[in-house]
């Protein structure tokens, strides 16, 4: 009986969830031909603002400036090499913040860009600074747009450098979401990709694979099925390991294709959309 009553609860935590990490992946935000999909950045600045309207608070995760950046640049596909690659997240960057800018003007809200490092996660200092800087953004009303600083972390990254399990770069984004969802005290992590979520076989292979709706608990076997990356560096391993790291800490997270009509809506009105994996754990006290 309890077993079956995992899913009610989880789309509960979702449905009651004051406070709210989104994480878009690049297959969501740009074309097959590497240009911002600007219909659909305005359809979440839209959602993000309706949620805002009913009380909540809203932090999104945007990947995407290596794509735009090597569009701008003439360069067919991911950049090949370190140097390329932060070249064109250089190039990138700003191209998708005036997107994000755009999209909350014309939807009456402001935007802020924060790019951030592993370091902003590892020093207790800096977590403060940073916690605080987003907290203030959300009592202003403003939007927070993240990202990592791929122009010198995918540096520190390639060279080994710093001390962490991944240097001194956070690996992509979804790691990135997952470590602001827990600082922040996050209640649901939503992150969007572009399959319906997390499927019993890769994809990519040659087997098509179900949906799983429900995860109590990211297994290796799990990991083993998610398969490798697709268009962004995350892939399906990279969300389990941020599922893993947010329900740890009592953050619930939903994978789900942010390509859905008002994706993101829907999830957060407790709607069966996705995988929904469930927190490991009751979450921290929630503070303003």
């Amino acid at each position: 009986m309890a077993h079956a009553l995992l899913p009610t609860l989880g789309r509960q935590a979702a449905l009651q969830a004051r406070r709210v990490v989104i994480k878009l992946g690049t297959a969501v935000l740009a074309g097959d031909d590497g240009a911002a999909a600007s219909g659909r950045l305005g359809a979440f600045v839209e959602s993000a603002v309706a949620l805002r309207r009913a009380g909540r608070e809203v932090v999104v995760v945007s990947s995407g400036a290596v794509r735009l950046g090597a569009r701008r640049l003439g360069i067919v596909g991911r950049p090949a090499g370190g140097a390329a690659a932060r070249a064109c997240a250089a190039v990138g960057q700003g191209r998708l913040m005036a997107g994000w800018t755009e999209a909350c003007d014309r939807a009456g809200v402001a935007a802020a860009q924060l790019l951030l490092t592993e370091e902003d996660f590892a020093a207790a200092g800096r977590r403060t600074v940073l916690r605080s800087t987003l907290r203030t953004l959300l009592e202003l009303g403003v939007l927070p747009v993240l990202n990592e600083n791929d122009a010198v972390a995918a540096a520190a990254r390639s060279a080994g450098g710093g001390g962490g399990r991944r240097g001194a770069g956070l690996g992509d984004n979804d790691r990135l979401s997952a470590l602001v969802a827990v600082g922040l005290r996050a209640d649901l992590l939503l992150i969007l990709t572009d399959v319906a979520g997390l499927l019993s076989a890769d994809p990519s292979g040659p087997r098509s694979g179900r949906l799983i709706p429900v995860v109590k608990r990211v297994t290796p076997r799990l990991e083993r099925a998610a398969g490798g990356p697709r268009a962004g560096r995350g892939g399906m391993r990279s969300k389990l390991e941020a599922a893993r790291l947010a329900t740890d800490a009592g953050c619930a997270v939903v994978v789900a294709d942010g390509r859905n009509p008002r994706v993101i809506e829907r999830v957060c009105a407790g709607e069966a959309i996705g995988t929904l994996f469930m927190p490991r754990r009751p979450g921290p006290s929630r503070d303003a």
